[in-house]
């Protein structure tokens, strides 16, 4: 029997570790993979005898029984086969596992002993780094783990490479990864582009600065999606923690991960199904809500969503996680996204123009009914974009170094905020809010006015005091002011008329 070969599972962005035992029997020639193993990881024995002998190696005649412990984990996917090798190789005495109590290995066998790339292996270095123990991981991945600081990597490219290094009399020192370059400048989209909107760009740069929700309403071609997809340039960079966190979540996903350091901006089709918004599926995946961890989730045409996938979004707003749950399992996904979100006003999408619209009434309430009342509550900011008029269609160009006045701001009220409560104004609890949301007295009459003369909802009002006091942070002021809170007001357009 070999020594325990460590390896890691995948759990969400988890990597609980695993341990991999081989035993070898007389009898009849058979291959036995206990512990709670799925389909993929079952079929590793057809891959793993093919890498051992094309290698060179004798794959041990008789019974093989391989345990992946714990056995009340499931195991998905060939991540395991790398580890399930090694362990039959130690066990028959082919290779020395003097070492193995240092290292954990990681990747998935070709028929002929090719080590490649598996999901997840971000996040089981990210659990390793730090500590004493080193990776053996598919060299393929060097460049995704050079982002991690203090992590010992051994890349391999082929299961001979795993038996040389094994074989050694004293453990080399980990390969040095390759040297980490910054990411390349982006193709920011420029406001510019955008013509007019005066309202609705200062609604963009108050949601930027305070990490705010967004709905716009207006007709088709005034520029809501152009001013949505321009937010992302508005945001200041990652820290390496929250980098870190969007390329574990990355990392288990089937999609590109953006470059290291730079927020995502995830736009889902309107027929998206629950599954694929809030995760979920077989393995459990995440969904657009992680893949937009701090960065940035577009629902362009919100009412066209099916209602039950609007309503699944109330939670993570809240939370700034999702949690999949299962008979098995629960998993557990980050999504600290910022909501954006466009409609129209009406079906036809001109409710103001009696020659282009003939929406009845009964219509327009049915279709803005698609979005719930709870679910309009965790939206700050609601603002109506217009049509453009033609001095500013026609007009000259904004000046050209608007964005870059623009993300200077943002920055500068962000970390304001992050100086002053250690996070975006967005995410201050209710306790916070009465710490750092100080309001002049007239400030407040004004607010108090407000939610009985609309009958807002106690998160609404949280809600506007942060929206004032990012609107604050923006102006460098201390306190609240009646200007703030009345542009904050300004920006509840649909709420008001909700309202008789």
């Amino acid at each position: 029997m070999s020594p325990p070969v460590r390896t890691r599972a995948q759990l969400g962005i988890d990597a609980p570790s695993v341990l991999v035992e081989a035993h070898l029997q007389p009898g009849t020639p058979s291959f036995t993979l206990v512990g709670m193993a799925q389909k993929a990881v079952r079929e590793a024995r057809d891959r793993v005898r093919s890498a051992i002998k094309n290698c060179g190696f004798k794959y041990p005649q008789g019974r093989v029984v391989v345990n992946l412990a714990p056995a009340d984990l499931a195991k998905h996917g060939g991540r395991y086969d790398l580890a399930i090798a090694v362990a039959i190789l130690t066990a028959s005495e082919q290779v020395d596992g003097r070492h193995l109590d240092h290292l954990e290995f990681l990747g998935e066998l070709s028929l002929y002993g090719d080590v490649r790339s598996v999901r997840g292996a971000f996040c089981a270095a990210a659990t390793l780094a730090g500590g004493d123990a080193r990776l053996v991981a598919p060299a393929a991945q060097s460049g995704e783990l050079a982002w991690l600081d203090d992590l010992g990597v051994h890349p391999v490219a082929t299961l001979l490479d795993v038996v040389r290094l094994l074989g050694t009399e004293n453990l080399p020192e980990p390969t040095p990864l390759p040297t980490r370059s910054p990411p390349a400048p982006r193709n920011i989209a420029s406001l510019n582009d955008v013509r007019g909107q005066a309202h609705a760009k200062r609604a963009l740069v108050v949601a930027a600065a305070g990490g705010h929700h967004m709905l716009m309403s207006g007709p088709p071609g005034t520029g809501k999606t152009m001013l949505a997809r321009r937010l992302a340039g508005l945001l200041p960079p990652l820290a390496t923690a929250d980098a870190i966190e969007v390329a574990n979540v990355y990392s288990v996903s089937a999609r590109p991960a953006p470059p290291f350091g730079t927020r995502p901006f995830c736009d889902p089709h309107h027929t998206a199904s629950t599954a694929a918004i809030v995760g979920g599926g077989n393995p459990v995946a995440p969904g657009e809500v992680s893949l937009a961890h701090c960065g940035v989730l577009f629902l362009d045409e919100l009412p066209e969503f099916q209602r039950h996938v609007l309503e699944a979004l109330r939670e993570p707003l809240e939370e700034h996680a999702v949690a999949v749950a299962r008979v098995q399992q629960t998993v557990r996904y980050p999504a600290r996204f910022q909501l954006v979100a466009a409609m129209n006003p009406c079906p036809a999408g001109y409710i103001c123009d009696e020659a282009r619209c003939r929406c009845a009434p009964h219509q327009v309430r049915q279709y803005r009914s698609r979005i719930s009342a709870p679910l309009l509550d965790r939206i700050d900011i609601r603002v109506e974009v217009g049509p453009v008029p033609d001095e500013d269609l026609w007009g000259a160009p904004a000046a050209a170094d608007q964005d870059a006045t623009l993300r200077s701001a943002v920055g500068a009220a962000r970390r304001e905020q992050v100086q002053r409560a250690g996070k975006a104004n967005a995410s201050l609890s209710a306790a916070e809010i009465d710490r750092h949301c100080v309001m002049a007295p007239d400030a407040a009459t004004l607010l108090r006015r407000a939610a009985r003369r609309f009958a807002l909802s106690a998160r609404a009002v949280h809600r506007l005091r942060k929206v004032a006091r990012t609107i604050a942070d923006l102006s460098q002021a201390d306190a609240i002011g009646t200007a703030h809170v009345a542009e904050a007001l300004g920006y509840r357009a649909l709420e008001r008329e909700s309202r008789p």
